[in-house]
């Protein structure tokens, strides 16, 4: 399968490195440190039985912040022994469907199955007022069942508050800082990178992006940058058939 690819600049990092059936605990506390999880880094609309679609958790002191929400998130987070309904904070960089296809599972599974008791925040690019709005609509007959029929769930738990951001500072609490700036993803506009400051410490997701001035102007002086980087689309390596691997790929061992 052609996909892109992720080349991560690492100084601070906490990896999904575990096998597809690990369990191994991640030690989540509320300290002074800037963590970084990389729950998935494939992009792209693939299927892949050994890597996750892109998402990123954050974790700072009493924060909990993930950044988009590509496929198998929850899957990513329960390898790790993270309890999804801790995550409540959302931000994602663009709604390409590879950033986002996870966002309806992490709405509605850890509020009926963990009981999440507080609303889902969601920050992104114009459109994700509305998508959440649509989210709710299609899931109306499940949340009403589990809500005031059947379960009798938290009613607060299952409240989604989303936002359209802009440049600039879109989240400043418990001394921590989200920053948005835009990034150059051709056609999709607005795209953003975040960064992320707390104590001293700071890290950048630059999203999907081509060479871009505002990503080197806002990734000045961080700890870690976590930049993707695919192949142009006018690539020569990519043009064949879909299923076709690229040629520095080893077989996959799924179908060889």
């Amino acid at each position: 399968m052609k996909t892109t690819s992720l080349l991560i600049g690492l100084l601070l990092l906490i990896g999904l490195h575990a096998g597809v059936n690990s369990q191994e605990p991640i030690a989540i506390s509320s300290d002074s440190n800037l963590k970084v999880i990389l729950l998935g880094t494939a992009g792209g609309p693939t299927i892949d039985a050994q890597r996750l679609g892109i998402s990123t958790l954050i974790l700072a002191g009493p924060e909990k912040l993930l950044f988009d929400c590509g496929r198998g998130l929850t899957t990513g987070m329960a390898r790790l022994a993270i309890n999804p309904a801790d995550v409540t904070k959302v931000f994602l960089t663009h709604l390409h469907s590879d950033h986002i296809v996870s966002l309806p599972e992490l709405y509605l599974f850890p509020w009926a199955s963990q009981g999440r008791a507080k609303p889902l925040l969601v920050w992104g690019p114009d459109g994700t007022r509305s998508m959440v709005k649509r989210l709710e609509d299609a899931f109306s007959f499940d949340i009403h069942i589990r809500r005031d029929v059947d379960e009798r769930f938290s009613a607060e738990g299952i409240k989604v508050i989303a936002s359209d951001i802009r440049e600039g500072v879109v989240y400043d609490a418990n001394g921590v800082k989200v920053t948005a700036f835009l990034v150059d993803h051709g056609p999709i506009k607005p795209a953003f990178g975040y960064r992320v400051d707390y104590r001293g410490r700071s890290v950048v997701m630059s999203g999907d992006t081509k060479p871009s001035d505002n990503l080197v102007k806002f990734s000045q002086g961080v700890d870690v940058l976590i930049h993707e980087v695919g192949r142009s689309k006018q690539d020569p390596a990519l043009i064949g058939p879909l299923n076709e691997l690229l040629p520095e790929l080893p077989p996959d061992p799924w179908t060889s």
